[in-house]
């Protein structure tokens, strides 16, 4: 079914809605920084159990931001209370210059530093002690959020832009994910993917799905 968008075809049928695998990884490079050697140790076993490579280890802050300069990994995972230089300090380091996305490493009494380390340019945050299963997809959120931001940056380049263009992506992601019941990457993917193959921004894209979305009309096709 055509929405009639200015003339375009959208098809929604196997454009990123494939569930990645553990080999989608692509060997992900994630730089790790904990104090504690224990921690960190355990961490980098359950990264590379789930094929991720880790390419470097710190037990301060400051080390953290120079490997990162230095390794420009795919992610960064650092604890908010290290030597030297904190995990937010770092985190405002790495993030500000767009090295990597970061993830920070809490304790349950920390839980009120969460706005912080989101201030500082985070992605995602763990609680510890944390397991295998809440890793994974802390990561992959962070991946996932860290490459809209960066396509979103590419697309515009005032921040009052960026921050509107973000409003609307993020509406009808969730028209996406109610409608079809994509998960949030897929969602930003297919929008993503239909504003380049159509030549049009993702805020049209966002736009006109939210259009055809009001009021409970759907009109897209179905995957």
């Amino acid at each position: 079914m055509t929405p009639g968008w200015a003339g375009a075809s959208f098809e929604l049928v196997g454009v990123g809605l494939v569930a990645e695998t553990p080999t989608d990884a692509e060997r992900r490079r994630v730089l790790i920084a904990e104090d504690e050697a224990l921690i960190r140790l355990d961490l980098a076993e359950m990264l590379v159990e789930e094929g991720y490579e880790v390419v470097g280890e710190a037990g301060d802050g400051e080390t953290a931001v120079r490997l990162a300069e230095e390794l420009k990994p795919d992610l960064v995972i650092l604890d908010i209370k290290m030597p030297i230089m904190d995990g937010l300090a770092a985190a405002e380091r790495i993030a500000g210059a767009r090295i990597a996305p970061v993830i920070i490493l809490t304790a349950f009494s920390q839980r009120d530093l969460v706005e912080r380390a989101r201030a500082a340019g985070a992605m995602a945050y763990l609680v510890k002690p944390f397991q295998k299963s809440d890793l994974v997809p802390a990561v992959e959120i962070a991946l996932s959020r860290y490459s809209e931001v960066a396509a979103l940056e590419a697309e515009v380049a005032s921040l009052t832009d960026r921050l509107e263009i973000r409003k609307s992506v993020e509406r009808a992601k969730g028209a996406l994910m109610t409608t079809y019941g994509m998960t949030e990457p897929q969602a930003f993917k297919w929008i993503q993917r239909t504003a380049m193959d159509h030549r049009m921004t993702m805020k049209e894209v966002a736009e006109r799905i939210l259009a055809e979305t009001a009021g409970g009309e759907v009109t897209l096709p179905a995957p």
